[in-house]
């Protein structure tokens, strides 16, 4: 059985292992039948070694569950595919930079997030990262999440970042 067919099987059966598919089959066509099949890399032979240690470690940083439909933390509940946001039950109108902020601090609740990490992972990599833009945007999102609540979900901690209450 060829690469593609096996890989065809194992994904008809849900099997959800990382497949890295080497093969010496370097048209596009063939490598986007690779992906296409369920192969979530295709790496063409003869490759270097250190190329295909990296691809291997990548594939392993993936997460091996799915995401879930919904965040909840305590009474905030984001939905990534509605972009809607309640708290206590009632919706939060935010605009989209302050959703992609929200949402990976959510994905990423009880750590602290530096600003390196929120500048890096929701604006273009030749932002200034001396700007005070991710300070505004968690206090408009602050403003709009704990305001009035007795229970303050987002934290700062001081000279580090910040970070949603688990």
């Amino acid at each position: 059985m060829d690469g593609v067919t096996l890989c065809k099987h194992v994904r008809a059966y849900n099997i959800a292992i990382p497949v890295l598919m080497l093969t010496a089959k370097d048209d596009v066509e063939d490598r986007v039948l690779g992906l296409d099949s369920g192969a979530d890399d295709y790496l063409v032979k003869p490759f270097d070694f250190d190329e295909l240690s990296a691809r291997i470690r990548a594939l392993l940083r993936r997460p091996t569950v799915l995401l879930p439909a919904e965040l909840k933390v305590k009474d905030l509940v984001l939905n990534p595919a509605t972009k809607k946001v309640t708290r206590g039950g009632k919706e939060i109108l935010l605009t989209t930079k302050e959703f992609g902020l929200l949402e990976y601090m959510m994905r990423n609740a009880g750590q602290v997030l530096t600003r390196e990490q929120l500048l890096s992972h929701l604006w273009d990599f030749n932002f200034d990262s001396f700007s005070n833009v991710v300070d505004v945007h968690i206090k408009n999102l602050r403003k709009k999440i704990d305001h009035g609540k007795q229970e303050k979900l987002l934290e700062t901690i001081r000279g580090v970042g910040y970070r949603v209450k688990k």
